[in-house]
C-alpha cells in the first residue's frame, strides 16, 4: 500500500515538471510552495509506515499480574510490610522499575535454560541485577547435565505419552522383575517440616535424581502453591493429582522391608523411603552405601520424604565420586547452584522481595542480614540473646558501637567516612529488631555510621500448612541472600538456605542465648553449604564407627554449629 501511494505521488510530480518545462510560468516562491505541498504526503507516508531497525532499550517493566498478597508499607523505622493481615495500598503492587530488564543471556550463569516466557517468571531475569556475590561459576559439565535432564523430563514428565503408559502399567502391578527395564524412572519428593527443611531436602533429592537419571516430581500441598516458578521448560515438576497411591504413601512398601518381601527376583513398583531426622535413622545413615544405591536402582518409582540436606551423603558414595567431581568444581557451591536452578521465586513472591528491597535496603551503603531463630523462645532469656547479638556484630565490626559520651550529636554529613547501613532482621519475634532500632535511633555511633533497622514480618510462631506464612518466609530468605554480610542462628535450615543462595559465609552465633556471655559469641562458617544433621555413624558394614569424616572424605568437614553434623567444603 505504501509503495502504491509513493508511485502515485511521484507521477503527479513528473506531470507537474513536464508542464513547467512546457512553458508554465510561475514565480520562484509559488513554484517552491507547490512542490512542497505535493511532496508532503510522501514524507508523511514514509514516516508513518517505517519502523526502526532496532527497538530502543526498554527500561520499564510490565506490571505483574495482580496478586492477592499485599505488602504493607510501614514507617521508615517501624517496618512491618509483610504483616499477617496482608493489607496494602495498590500503588506499590508492581515490581519497581528502577532496574533494567535483564535479557536471557543474563540468566544465572547459564544454569537456567532459555526458552521460558519471561513474563511468567520475572525473578529469573532480575535476580542477577540485585545479587552482588557471584564468585561461583557452574561447570560446563553441570550445565550439560542439566540440559540432558531437561530433555529427559520433557520425554518422561507428567505431560508426556511415556509417563501415561508407564504409570498406568505400574499402577496395575505390585512388583516388577529385576531384569525388566523401565524407560522412565521417577523420584517423587514429599514435604516435611518447614520451608527451610523442604528446600534443602528438595535440592538433595534433585541431585540424586540427576545422578540416577530419574524424573524429579514434587508433591506440593496448598501451603506451597505459588511459591516457585516451574524450573523445567516444556513440562511441569508438579505431581499429578491422580498419581497412584497418592495420600497413601505410608501404606507402600518401605525400603527396609523390601528385601523381605519373599518375592525372589522381584522389586516393588513403588517404594516409600523415609529419611527424616528421628524416624528410625537406618535409611538415611545407609543411603550412601553402594548396596543401598544398587537396590534402589531397581525401583521404578521412589517416594521420598525428608527434612534433611543429605547431599553430603551422596559425596560419600564411591559410585558417584567421579560424576560429582565433574559436576561441582567447587564443593561448597552445591546448594548455591542447584538452589538457583530450582527455586526461582514466583512473580508474587518476587514482588514481595523487590518492593521491600527497593523501599528499605537499596540505598544503603551496606546491607546486613540478621537471622534470629530461637527454638525454645519461652525459656531463653531475651537479654542473653541481645547481648550475644551485640557482642558478635560489634566485635567483628559488622555494626558500630554506640557512643554514650557525646552530649551533642555529630551530624552524619559532617563525617566523610560514615556509612549508611541497613539491618534486615528476620525473626518470628519483634522485640530484637525493636531493641536494635531504639538503640541506634537514640544514641550516636562511634564512627558516625547511620543505622536503619527493618523487619519484614513477625509471625510469633511457625505456622504449618499456611501458604501466606511460607510466602513471607521465602521472601525473607531471598532478602537475606541479597545482603552483604549475614549473621545467622545455629542449626537453622532457614539460615542455611539464605547463606547458600547468597554465596555468603555467615557469622554463626554459638549456642544462641544459652549463655549470657558466650565466648566467642559467633564464628564465621567454613563454607556456605547447609549442614547435614544426621550423617552415618558407622561404615556401610556397620562395624567401624566413623570419628573423622575429613580423613575418609576430604571435601566433608564437621559443621560449625553442630559437632556431629557434616557439611561440604572446598579444599
Amino acid at each position: 500500500m505504501r509503495t502504491l501511494h509513493i508511485s502515485q505521488t511521484m507521477q503527479l510530480v513528473e506531470r507537474f515538471t513536464e508542464r513547467v518545462t512546457e512553458g508554465w510560468k510561475y514565480s520562484r516562491v509559488t513554484l517552491i510552495l507547490i512542490v512542497c505541498l505535493i511532496s508532503l504526503p510522501v514524507f508523511l507516508i514514509l514516516f508513518k509506515d517505517s519502523k526502526p531497525l532496532a527497538e530502543p532499550f526498554d527500561t520499564t517493566e510490565k506490571p505483574l499480574k495482580e496478586s492477592s498478597t499485599k505488602l504493607l508499607g510501614g514507617l521508615s523505622q517501624d517496618v512491618t510490610p509483610l504483616a499477617a493481615d496482608g493489607q496494602n495500598s495498590s500503588s506499590n503492587s508492581s515490581i519497581p522499575s528502577s532496574k533494567p530488564v535483564i535479557e536471557q543471556h543474563k540468566l544465572v550463569d547459564e544454569l537456567i535454560a532459555s526458552g521460558f516466557v519471561k513474563e511468567s517468571c520475572i525473578s529469573r531475569y532480575q535476580y542477577s541485577s540485585y545479587h552482588k556475590n557471584k564468585p561461583y561459576k557452574p561447570s560446563s559439565y553441570l550445565i550439560s547435565k542439566l540440559r540432558s535432564y531437561e530433555e529427559l523430563h520433557t520425554r518422561c514428565g507428567p505431560q508426556s505419552l511415556s509417563y501415561r503408559k508407564i504409570i498406568s502399567k505400574l499402577s496395575r502391578t505390585q512388583h516388577i522383575h529385576d531384569t525388566e527395564t523401565t524407560p522412565c524412572k521417577y523420584l517423587v519428593w514429599t514435604p516435611a517440616n518447614g520451608l527451610g527443611n523442604r528446600m534443602v531436602s528438595m535440592a538433595s533429592a534433585f541431585l540424586y535424581s540427576l545422578l540416577e537419571n530419574r524424573v524429579f516430581l514434587v508433591e506440593f500441598e496448598s501451603d506451597m502453591d505459588g511459591l516457585f516458578c516451574e524450573p523445567f521448560p516444556n513440562s511441569t515438576w508438579l505431581l499429578p493429582k491422580k498419581f497412584p497411591h497418592k495420600n497413601r504413601w505410608s501404606q507402600l512398601p518401605t525400603f527396609k522391608n523390601r528385601a523381605n518381601s519373599g518375592e525372589s527376583g522381584l522389586s516393588p513398583s513403588f517404594v516409600h523411603l523415609d529419611i527424616q531426622h528421628g524416624h528410625g535413622d537406618h535409611n538415611i545413615r545407609h543411603f550412601h552405601c553402594n548396596d543401598t544405591l544398587v537396590s534402589l536402582q531397581k525401583i521404578p518409582v521412589l517416594i521420598i520424604i525428608s527434612d534433611q540436606y543429605f547431599a553430603p551423603s551422596l559425596f560419600m558414595s564411591s559410585s558417584y565420586k567421579q560424576e560429582l567431581n565433574k559436576m561441582f568444581l567447587e564443593k561448597d557451591a552445591v546448594f548455591h547452584q542447584l538452589g538457583h536452578y530450582l527455586f526461582s521465586p514466583s512473580n508474587e513472591a518476587w514482588g514481595l522481595i523487590t518492593r521491600f528491597y527497593e523501599a528499605y535496603l537499596a540505598k544503603a551503603d551496606e546491607k546486613i542480614g540478621l537471622q534470629i531463630r530461637v527454638f525454645d523462645h519461652q525459656h531463653v532469656p531475651f537479654q542473653n540473646i541481645m547481648s550475644q547479638i551485640l557482642s558478635c556484630t560489634q566485635s567483628h565490626n559488622i555494626l558500630p558501637s554506640l557512643d554514650n559520651t557525646k552530649k551533642s550529636l555529630e551530624f552524619p554529613w559532617q563525617n566523610t567516612t560514615s556509612k549508611s547501613k541497613a539491618v534486615l532482621v528476620a525473626s518470628l519475634y519483634p522485640e530484637y529488631a525493636e531493641r536494635l532500632r531504639s538503640m541506634y535511633w537514640t544514641r550516636p555511633t562511634t564512627n558516625g555510621d547511620v543505622i536503619g533497622v527493618y523487619q519484614p514480618s513477625h509471625e510469633e510462631y511457625q505456622k504449618f500448612g499456611d501458604n501466606m506464612h511460607n510466602m513471607k518466609a521465602l521472601a525473607e530468605i531471598y532478602l537475606l541472600s541479597l545482603c552483604d554480610v549475614l549473621v545467622t542462628s545455629p542449626q537453622s535450615t532457614f539460615g542455611y538456605v539464605a547463606q547458600s543462595l547468597g554465596g555468603l559465609r555467615p557469622w554463626i552465633m554459638v549456642s544462641l542465648g544459652k549463655n549470657k556471655h558466650s565466648d566467642p559469641p559467633c564464628k564465621q562458617g567454613i563454607s556456605m553449604e547447609p549442614c547435614f544433621h544426621t550423617p552415618p555413624q558407622y561404615d556401610c558394614k556397620g562395624k567401624t564407627r566413623i570419628t573423622n569424616f575429613t580423613k575418609l572424605y576430604p571435601h566433608i568437614n564437621a559443621c560449625d554449629d553442630l559437632w556431629w553434623g557434616v557439611k561440604l567444603v572446598d579444599l
